[in-house]
């Protein structure tokens, strides 16, 4: 497929851009810095502005899928929905946080008093980006939402996939690699399973 990828070079990003590039997708890389972007097989860097709507849709245009791997603290969902929408591209696919998963019937992982505090502001706008997707009627969206811990490790292509619920293991543990975080959004991209909804995937 062609699939642009705004944010690929960070965290979540880079890996995303090496699953995508290892799977053989054509990816138009849009990042700040095109400079900081892997040189990987099918893999263009291009400069873009999240916050300019115009310039980021014709960035989109053309392409099979959009995947938005940016903070939320660091964009305005109503730009990138914008944008998207106006490319032309349906296919929209997000990648989100832990904090708006419940671990109780109505209650949110950001909304318990163990929640670190540096990353609730960006927890909760990640919550109100799911909300405003959900109000989308026209894109072919998905959220997906990794467990409370997301960390370098192994791509290991094996874990578990969930809904709105946070998935624990046996120990209470609630964690994925970016690896293979990766790889679950990348398996959505080729194979969709959860179209117009979240997920979420861990071990």
């Amino acid at each position: 497929m062609k699939v642009a990828l705004i944010g690929a070079s960070g965290f979540i990003g880079s890996r995303l851009l090496a699953e995508l590039s290892a799977r053989g997708h054509a990816v138009t890389a849009i990042v700040r810095n095109p400079e900081k972007v892997a040189s990987l097989p099918g893999v263009t860097a291009v400069k873009g502005d999240v916050f300019d709507r115009d310039g980021l849709a014709r960035l989109l245009a053309g392409h099979d899928a959009a995947i938005s791997a940016v903070h939320f603290t660091a964009s305005d969902p109503q730009i990138l929905l914008a944008a998207v929408k106006q490319s032309g591209v349906k296919r929209y696919l997000v990648v989100g946080g832990a904090g708006s998963l419940e671990v109780a019937p109505g209650v949110k992982l950001v909304d318990t008093p163990d929640f670190p505090a540096a990353y609730r502001d960006e927890a909760q706008k990640g919550g109100v980006f799911l909300d405003l997707l959900k109000q989308e009627p026209a894109l072919d969206w998905t959220f997906l939402s990794p467990s409370a811990l997301i960390q370098p490790g192994e791509r290991t292509g094996k874990f578990r996939l969930g809904t709105d619920q946070l998935l624990v293991d046996a120990k209470g543990d609630s964690a994925i690699s970016a690896e293979d975080y990766a790889v679950a959004l990348v398996d959505e991209l080729e194979k969709p399973a959860h179209r117009r909804r979240r997920f979420t995937v861990g071990y």
